[in-house]
Formats: structure tokens, sequence, C-alpha cells
């Protein structure tokens, strides 16, 4: 699988790119559609993919990407609990996958990406238990109309991030903060609903014989105290991990829950590290000054960290035995230098856990295009095409990064570092 000069991935890895329909398809009804984001911008129009798909796609092929991890948004189709699909939106869908297919891109299809129906969100969201049925009956229907182009599902899209910036951080729709118990509510009921999706999905959603695989995408983020002699800021640290990472992968995918997925998503990004019970990354308002001066190695969002993507793999392949994809990876900044670096330092680190056993079988790097990243904007550019949102016709232009990148799917092959 390696040379003097090269790393070769597993023949059939994935290579593909990632995006979320909030962030790139604009025209869309949810609880993000009248938000502000801190730029002062907002998602209304976004990447405007909704028309611009076929574009996009082309884009895709033009970077030799096999692989394509997108959401289909709820709101679209459904105008009230258990109402049949918009027959209209569906038809768009069904077309950006037979695009998709015909450039020899295999799909994951999200089902839920930080976002609700209004219908939902008027009655609690996720708080609310009545949740659960109307998503599986949303999964029920799609997976009919879908099965026989798609057979990579994600029931949810980090889970613990939209739980935690929505109801402790405040920084999410409906913007509550500190409310631990709707938090852990939250997590408890989606956990329930990819328990019940991922049954209809395997038992209903066979396309041509194949065999419909299905999981979750959960962020892993590494929490650390700056100082390990530091009591305060360890529990801080120990806090945070057993709340976003032990819980939440517990809820999903402990005891029984297991059998419920075919494999793991792994989101992943890197670390925060506490200094003074505050949490050292720009992400955080921490300045980049302040994280040089203190030895951080950042992009625009966290610290970066490539030996924890090895050791997260090892711990997840010890304690579930399942298939694998990184589901998300990437960095946002203007440097791309420093982005093809970090590019190269994570996918070092897969490959040594593909060398030492992981069965990991993808790559999707975040994102495609620049984007509307949440309560940022679009200030953090995490693209590998940029997106000039100051023309109206919104002109796509890759970035040094996306040669790089399209050499590497390409060839299936790193060069080494």
């Amino acid at each position: 699988m390696s040379s003097d000069k090269t790393l070769k991935f597993p023949p059939g890895f994935l290579w593909g790119t990632a995006t979320s329909p909030t962030q790139v398809e604009g025209h869309i009804e949810n609880e993000w559609s009248n938000f502000t984001a801190q730029d002062g911008s907002n998602c209304r129009i976004a990447c405007d993919h909704y028309h611009r798909y076929p574009e996009d796609i082309a884009w895709m092929q033009k970077l030799g990407t096999n692989a394509y991890r997108f959401g289909i948004e709820w709101s679209r189709l459904q105008s009230a609990p258990f109402a049949p699909l918009n027959q209209t939106e569906l038809a768009r869908y069904v077309d950006l996958l037979d695009r998709l297919r015909a450039a020899g891109i295999t799909p994951m299809v999200v089902l839920h990406h930080f976002s609700n129906p209004p219908w939902i969100n008027a009655t609690g969201g996720w708080t609310n238990a009545a949740t659960i049925p109307a998503f599986v009956d949303f999964v029920r229907q799609l997976v009919a109309a879908l099965k026989e182009r798609v057979y990579l599902w994600n029931t949810f899209n980090e889970p613990d991030t939209y739980a935690c910036v929505a109801y402790l951080l405040g920084g999410f729709p409906p913007q509550l903060k500190w409310q631990l118990g709707k938090f852990r509510r939250v997590i408890a009921h989606m956990a329930r609903a990819h328990v019940l999706a991922s049954r209809v999905i395997r038992r209903e959603g066979v396309m041509a014989g194949r065999k419909p695989e299905v999981g979750i995408a959960k962020n892993w983020t590494f929490f650390h105290a700056h100082k390990k002699f530091s009591p305060w800021d360890r529990a801080t640290a120990y806090g945070c991990h057993y709340t976003f990472n032990k819980f939440v992968l517990d809820a999903f995918l402990g005891g029984w829950r297991r059998r419920a997925s075919t494999f793991i998503g792994l989101n992943y990004y890197g670390r925060v590290r506490f200094h003074h019970f505050r949490a050292m990354i720009p992400a955080s308002g921490a300045s980049v000054k302040t994280l040089n001066d203190f030895g951080f190695v950042c992009d625009d969002m966290v610290e970066r960290y490539p030996d924890g993507l090895e050791k997260i793999l090892h711990y997840l392949r010890q304690k579930f035995r399942l298939p694998i994809f990184i589901t998300e990876h990437g960095s946002a900044s203007t440097d791309e230098n420093f982005r093809a670096n970090d590019l190269g330092q994570n996918l070092t680190a897969l490959h040594h856990a593909i060398q030492a056993g992981v069965d990991v079988r993808g790559f999707f790097y975040w994102s495609l295009l620049d984007n509307f990243e949440w309560q940022f904007g679009y200030t953090k550019k995490f693209g590998l095409l940029a997106v000039d949102f100051s023309d109206e016709k919104l002109p796509r232009t890759p970035k040094p990064l996306a040669e790089t990148y399209s050499k590497i799917c390409q060839f299936n092959t790193l060069n080494k570092q």
C-alpha cells in the first residue's frame, strides 16, 4: 500500500466532497432562513446550489472525486407531519442523483444536518418526542423513492454539535444557553430516531440486490488542558469529553444500539485545549496572536491535531468493530499552503491507521464550496472552490488545494511529506 515516495490507499476507496443543504442550496424554508450570522449575512441564496448543482457536479468530475456526501432537506419535501412527499422537490433530488451516477460519483445521503421543517420547530423541535415518528415517516417515504439510487445513508450529522450549539452555547436556533436537560433530551430522541430509521433503511432500502449501509456522522473533538497540572482545566476538559463524546457515542452506539448501524461516520477537525477555563481556539474568540504565543497550530476554527485522527480511528475500531468513513475533514483558512500541509498530515495519519488494520472506506473533504458556515456566516473559508459572494452570479474558482486534492483522488495515493 505504499512506496518510498507515495502512500497508496485501498482499491475502491471513496474520495469525495461534502456539503449541507442550508449551507449551499439557498431558497430554503427552515429555522435558518431568517437567521442573521455574525457577519450580518444570511443563507437565503447561499451558493445557489439549488439551481446550480449540474455545474457543481461538473466541478466534482474535474476534481476526480468518486463520491459526494450531501443532505436532502426535510423541509422541502413535507409540508406537515406524515404528509406525502412534494413530488416537484423530490424530482430535483432524483435528477441530482441521476447526474451523480452518470458522472460515476457515489452519493452518501444525509437525512438531518442541523435543520428542521418549520412545523417541527413550532412544536419544540427535537426536545419533543413526537418528532421521532415524524422523522421516521419522512425516512420511510424517502427510502422508498430513492432506494434504487442510494445505498449509503447518514441519518444524523453531528448530533452532538447540533444539540450543544442550539441548547448549550446559543449559536444555533433556537439559541438557548445552558439548557443541559434539553441537550440530553435532544440526543436521546435523535438516538431513538436513528435506531428506528436505520431499521427502515436496512429493511426497505435494498438497491438492486445491494444491501444499504447506514450510520451517523459523529464529530469527535479532543478536549485537553493546556497545562496538565491544572486541575480545573483538566476537569473542564473531562466534562466536555464526557458530555460531547462519551455520552453521545453511548446514546447512539452503546450496547445493543450498535447493531442499528453498519458503519460509523467520523467528522474530525482537531482539538480544544483549555487555559483558565477558556477554550483556546479561534471559534471561541481567542486571538490568533495569543494562540501563536502559546504555540498552537490553528486554522480559523480549531487547533489542528493530526495525530488525534489516528488515535480516534483506533479507538472506534476497538470499541465498535464497524467500518468507518471520514465523513468530514477540512480546514478553514485563506492560507493554501497551510491547508495543503494540514491535509497531508491528516491523510498520513489516516493511512497509518488503515495500515494497522482499521477498516476505513472513504474520505469526504469539507467542503466542495466556500459556504454559509452557520453562525459565522461566510467568513470561514472551507471550500476547495472559492465562491465570489459579492457577484450575483456566484462564480466558482478552484483554489490551489483543489489541484492537490484532485491528484490524490485520481491516483488514490498521497505523496509523502
